[in-house]
């Protein structure tokens, strides 16, 4: 437990990080420079002002220097990143699973918010997940049978550690391939974009982490839920269903942290 709950604080702190890449990535600005200011009167933040959820909480949710509110983002950004590592500590102890699952998750948290707020999906995010997946892969076995079956049907056996790599790499090209050809039907169709390259890759990333039935589990929950609650949102906004662009990528990546929740219960 004691570990679980130092895995929580340093969930915290990056969060804390991901803020900052949640903010500055879409706008093309460096994390490193310049120092945390707030984004209204662009007074630099002292660092008793930047401890994660405490200063929130003090501050009551205001800037100390103009007293414009501070996004209800940054503290639900920081919890929920805090939890996932408490988790995934908790469930893996202090092991190389247990890292590749908070590196991912804490990845998923930060394009969750980045799609909703600006509608990207940064390239650090789902493109370097997706290489950070496969170099886990040799270390950190991704389990996937479906590609290992496949593998057994052509008689090969590469062995644990190339079978891993293989399935992250089959789960990153296959269901990234599926999502980017139905992007490309329905323009075909309705001669409009309908799906962001940014998705595809997302869907590249969860799957380099969890294999292709994880791809494909986040694809299909991802999907029908930004169908059903998209839809909904318009109705009850009155919103141009032609003109409003649904955050997609923040379902999938809610659905790849509902995947990687429950990986351990797959069969």
């Amino acid at each position: 437990m004691t570990e679980a709950l130092l895995a929580f604080v340093f969930g915290l702190v990056i969060g804390s990080f991901l803020n900052v890449c949640i903010y500055r990535w879409p706008l093309d600005l460096s994390v490193v420079r310049p120092r945390s200011h707030c984004v209204a009167c662009d007074a630099q933040i002292a660092w008793y002002d930047n401890i994660p959820l405490v200063s929130f909480a003090l501050l009551g949710g205001r800037c100390r220097h103009c007293k414009a509110r501070i996004s209800w983002r940054y503290p639900v950004v920081e919890l929920l990143t805090g939890a996932l590592f408490f988790w995934f500590v908790k469930s893996y102890g202090v092991t190389p699973e247990a890292a590749k699952m908070c590196c991912f998750t804490a990845m998923l948290v930060a394009l969750v918010f980045t799609d909703l707020e600006q509608r990207i999906l940064p390239d650090e995010f789902t493109l370097g997940g997706t290489l950070l997946g496969l170099a886990f892969a040799p270390f950190v076995k991704v389990g996937d049978d479906a590609t290992a079956m496949l593998l057994l049907l052509f008689g090969v056996d590469p062995g644990d550690r190339w079978l891993s790599v293989f399935e992250a790499a089959v789960g990153a090209a296959l269901p990234a391939f599926f999502l980017w050809g139905g992007g490309w039907l329905y323009l075909k169709l309705r001669h409009k974009e309908g799906l962001g390259f940014g998705d595809v890759k997302l869907v590249a990333m969860v799957g380099s982490f969890l294999g292709f039935r994880g791809a494909l589990l986040t694809l299909l929950l991802g999907s029908v839920s930004g169908s059903i609650l998209g839809y909904g949102y318009i109705k009850l906004t009155g919103k141009d269903p032609s003109e409003y662009e649904l955050p997609f990528g923040t379902f999938l990546g809610a659905a790849g942290l509902f995947a990687a929740l429950t990986l351990h219960s797959w069969p």
